[in-house]
C-alpha cells in the first residue's frame, strides 16, 4: 500500500510542478484528499506556522520594494558589480548572496542577474560562469537567512533542541564556503568569449555587435524619498530577530503550560512568532514614515510571490506530511539503521525531495521532521540543512531560466539532455561542499 500512496503523492508533484505557481499548492490537495477519503489517512497538522512567516516576510519585503528600498539596494549592488568588472566571477556570486541573506528572499536576484551579465559581456567574460554560480550562490543564501521561510521552518522542528543562534554560524559560514569553492569550478568554465565560435559568429551581425558594445546609461526615476529609510528599518528588524535568536530570555516568559502557536509548553514565545511579530511590525513603521500605502505594498510583484508560495507550501507540505505521518514506522524501520551509521545519507533524501517539490521551506518542512524521528542529531541536521537547494537540478525554477534570458551571448543554457545545464556543476559543487563544511563546522561550534 505505501507504494501506491508513495505514487500518488510524486504523481501529485510532478503535474503539480508542470503546472507552475500554485500548481504544487492544488495539486497536493487532490493528493491529500484521495488520501483522506480513498485510504483514510489520518490527515497531519497543516504548515500554519511555516506559511504565517512566508506572508509577514514577504509582506515586509514588499513593502521595502514599494517604498523604493529594494531598488536602493539593486543600485547600491549594481556599483559594486560595476567596481570590479575582472572579479565579476566572484563579484556577481558574493553579491546575490548576501543580499538574498539579508532579504530572506531570492527573488532581489531578478534585478541583479541583468547587470551580472552586462558586465561580463563588456569584460569578455563568459556570462555563463558568473550567472550560473550567483543563481547558486542566492539559494544557498535562503539556508543561512535568519528571516528565510526554510530556516523558521528548521527552528521550528529543532525548537527547544537548537537556536537561531547555532544555525547561523554554522550555515552561514558554510555556505559561504560551498559558494567559494562554485566560484572556482566556474572561474574557466566554458571558452572566453574572443575564443567562443558562437559568439563570435554572432558579433558579425552590427545591430548585435552595436548592442554589446553600447554604453548602458539607463535613465532612471529618482529614488523615493524613503527607500533609504525603509532600508534602515528593515535592517534593524533583521538584527533585532538575530537578537533575539542569540539572547532568547529577551523575551518574557509566562509559565509552563499548554503549548500554542505562538507559546510552546514552557511558556517562552516561540522564534516563528517573533518573526512574524518583528516583520509585520516593521513594515507597518515602513508604511508610516515613508508614507506608503497598503494598496502599493499589495500592488508590489514580491507580495504576488509570496502569495503563490504559501498556496504552493500549504498544498503539498499537507500531503507529505499525510504520507509521512501514517507511514513513519515502516519509513523508520527501513531507514533507520542506515540513516543512525551514517547520518550523512538523510542529505541525499533531502535534495532530492528538494528536486521535486522546488521550496527549500517545502522540503524543510516536509522531511526534516522525519529525520528528528530517525534519531539523527540536531546539529546534524542543521548541517545537512543546505542540502535542501536541489532545486536547480531540472532546469524549471525561475532564477535558472531569467539567468539563462538575460545572457544574450546564449553561454548560459540547457543541454540537450535537460540536466546538462549551466548549472548542474556549481550546483552539484557548492551543496555537496556547503554540506561538508556544515558537519565539520557542527562539530567544532554546536
Amino acid at each position: 500500500m505505501i507504494w501506491l500512496e508513495f505514487a500518488i503523492l510524486l504523481a501529485a508533484i510532478l503535474v503539480g510542478a508542470r503546472m507552475k505557481g500554485i500548481g504544487l499548492g492544488v495539486m497536493g490537495m487532490v493528493a491529500l484528499a484521495v488520501y483522506i477519503f480513498l485510504f483514510r489517512m489520518r490527515p497531519a497538522d497543516p504548515p500554519i506556522d511555516v506559511m504565517l512567516i512566508i506572508l509577514a516576510v514577504v509582506t515586509t519585503a514588499a513593502t521595502l520594494q514599494a517604498a523604493g528600498g529594494m531598488d536602493y539596494l539593486v543600485r547600491l549592488a549594481e556599483k559594486i558589480l560595476r567596481s570590479k568588472p575582472s572579479l565579476i566571477v566572484l563579484m556577481g556570486p558574493l553579491v546575490t548572496y548576501f543580499f538574498t541573506l539579508f532579504a530572506g528572499t531570492a527573488h532581489i536576484t531578478y534585478s541583479l542577474l541583468p547587470i551580472i551579465a552586462e558586465v561580463s559581456t563588456k569584460k569578455r567574460i563568459r556570462p555563463e560562469r558568473s550567472l550560473s554560480i550567483s543563481v547558486i550562490s542566492a539559494h544557498l543564501a535562503i539556508t543561512a537567512s535568519p528571516i528565510s521561510a526554510a530556516t523558521a521552518a528548521l527552528l521550528t522542528i529543532l525548537s527547544g533542541k537548537m537556536e537561531l543562534l547555532d544555525i547561523m554560524k554554522v550555515c552561514i559560514p558554510a555556505t559561504i564556503i560551498g559558494t567559494l569553492a562554485g566560484v572556482a569550478v566556474c572561474w574557466k568554465k566554458g571558452k572566453d568569449l574572443d575564443k567562443d565560435p558562437v559568439f563570435l559568429e554572432q558579433m558579425k551581425d552590427p545591430a548585435f555587435a552595436a548592442s554589446i558594445n553600447a554604453d548602458v546609461e539607463e535613465s532612471r526615476e529618482p529614488l523615493k524619498p524613503g527607500a533609504k529609510t525603509s532600508v534602515i528599518i528593515f535592517a534593524l528588524a533583521v538584527l533585532l530577530i538575530v537578537l533575539v535568536g542569540a539572547f532568547p530570555n529577551m523575551l518574557p516568559s509566562f509559565g509552563e503550560g499548554a503549548g500554542n502557536l505562538s507559546v510552546d509548553a514552557k511558556g517562552h514565545v516561540k522564534m516563528a512568532a517573533v518573526i512574524e511579530l518583528v516583520m509585520l511590525a516593521s513594515a507597518a513603521v515602513m508604511m508610516l514614515i515613508t508614507r506608503t500605502s497598503a494598496a502599493q505594498v499589495a500592488k508590489a510583484s514580491l507580495f504576488n510571490s509570496g502569495a503563490q508560495a504559501v498556496v504552493s507550501i500549504f498544498g503539498v507540505v499537507w500531503m507529505s506530511a499525510t504520507f509521512m505521518q501514517t507511514n513513519a514506522a515502516v519509513i523508520e524501520a527501513t531507514l533507520g539503521d542506515m540513516v543512525r551509521a551514517a547520518p550523512w545519507t538523510f542529505a541525499i533524501a533531502l535534495f532530492i525531495l528538494s528536486i521535486l517539490l522546488f521550496s527549500q521551506a517545502a522540503t524543510t518542512k516536509a522531511l526534516m521532521p522525519l529525520g528528528m524521528s530517525l534519531g539523527i542529531a540536531p546539529a546534524h541536521l542543521i548541517a545537512m540543512f543546505p542540502a535542501v537547494n536541489g532545486d536547480f537540478f531540472l532546469p524549471g525554477y525561475p532564477t535558472l531560466l531569467a539567468a539563462i534570458n538575460f545572457d544574450r551571448t546564449g553561454s548560459t543554457h540547457i543541454g540537450k539532455f535537460l540536466v546538462n545545464h549551466s548549472f548542474m556543476i556549481p550546483g552539484l559543487v557548492s551543496v555537496a561542499v556547503s554540506v561538508a563544511a556544515g558537519f565539520f563546522l557542527a562539530g567544532i561550534l554546536v
